[in-house]
């Protein structure tokens, strides 16, 4: 299970001047600088800036429409009741380690009558080979690129095809959860000579997510079928989620969407070279073993005391805030770290990081 914020960690945190992980601390400031002077408000979700939105991202995804929706837990869930309600079952396939399952406290179950059918292992990536061992009826097929939970690992182009089309002949929907979508594009760029669209085309619904990778304040967006997107619509208003005005979201997501994807490629490099300089390094290993993103997992071979301790000892002695707490503490001397590489991570060097991760699985 996941271990609780230290608030003496956190208060730490705020007196170094170099981070690890991700974009690092993100003062209001530069939170309210990606919101546009000129930006023109909404009203109830209507017209304005997220109008603009929802245009752009369905054009950039080569989808008939989009929606904006404050969170993505209420926007897949209530995308895959759509879905559902299209079909005569109500079961929905996806990886047992996926989002829905482990940080939406079952919403999709609880409020929508939806039923899981988890395929494949918790420890492996699903295959086409565990989808043809499910027997249910579909609704949908969910497909989450890259998988946040077993440290951002994503298929290849020819498997990802196969999953769909699996899919496809069975008369079940494909949603993607594309949250970390401009994470993956990279990959698939120089993989598959893939866009985004590319990606996108292979599904009938695609979320994607503002804040992650990107660092908008909040929100996300689902394309898809203009009828789709329509009568989620009307979820949104019964999830209450149609907010008087959503401009200031909206606003910061036009500007990041516009800027930050270009970003990836050099992230999933450094990604990949740090990844690289971590091989062999005492008790650390490196989850994917093939950095396809990003972002990876990093299990330390340390007890939780000897980590916080070497949390507090890096900022202390080398202004540097690394990670307030493990992702997943698995056992009393094995903690999984999520590592997101991100503006912070690129002020530092290769062997500044490489060296960080090392001194965090030393014992004292």
């Amino acid at each position: 299970m996941a271990t609780a914020r230290t608030p003496s960690l956190s208060n730490l945190s705020l007196s170094c001047s170099n981070w690890l992980n991700g974009d690092g601390p993100r003062p209001v400031a530069s939170l309210l600088a990606t919101i546009a002077e000129n930006t023109e408000p909404d009203r109830y979700g209507d017209g304005g800036v997220v109008t603009e939105l929802e245009h752009e991202v369905a054009s950039l995804l080569a989808k008939p429409a989009a929606l904006f929706f404050p969170t993505g837990t209420m926007a897949q869930q209530t995308t895959l009741r759509v879905l559902a309600d299209r079909t005569p079952s109500r079961n929905i396939a996806f990886h047992p380690m996926c989002h829905l399952v482990q940080h939406e406290e079952g919403a999709f179950e609880r409020l929508h009558g939806l039923n899981a059918v988890p395929v494949g292992s918790h420890f492996d990536p699903m295959t086409v080979k565990d989808l043809a061992n499910v027997r249910d009826p579909l609704a949908a097929l969910l497909i989450e690129l890259p998988q946040r939970d077993l440290g951002g690992v994503l298929p290849a182009w020819s498997e990802l095809e196969a999953q769909v089309a699996w899919a496809r002949e069975r008369g079940a929907f494909v949603h993607l959860d594309g949250a970390r979508l401009w994470e993956a594009a990279p990959f698939y760029a120089r993989s598959a000579k893939k866009s985004p669209a590319d990606i996108a085309g292979l599904f009938d619904t695609v979320y994607v997510s503002f804040y992650k990778g990107l660092g908008g304040l909040a929100g996300c967006c689902v394309a898809g079928e203009t009828d789709v997107i329509e009568e989620l619509s009307q979820w949104r208003i019964r999830h209450g989620g149609r907010m008087f005005m959503m401009w200031p979201y909206a606003a910061s997501a036009l500007s990041v969407l516009r800027s930050r994807p270009q970003d990836m490629p050099g992230y999933w490099r450094r990604a990949q070279a740090i990844a690289r300089g971590l091989r062999g390094v005492l008790d650390v290993e490196v989850l994917p073993e093939q950095v396809r993103s990003p972002m990876m997992h990093l299990r330390l071979s340390i007890d939780i005391k000897c980590f916080e301790h070497n949390v507090r000892r890096l900022a202390r002695e080398q202004d540097l805030w690394t990670f307030a707490r493990p992702f997943v503490s698995e056992g009393p001397r094995l903690q999984r770290l999520e590592f997101q590489v991100g503006r912070a991570t690129m002020r530092l060097s290769v062997d500044e990081a490489v060296g960080a991760i090392a001194n965090l699985a030393k014992d004292r």
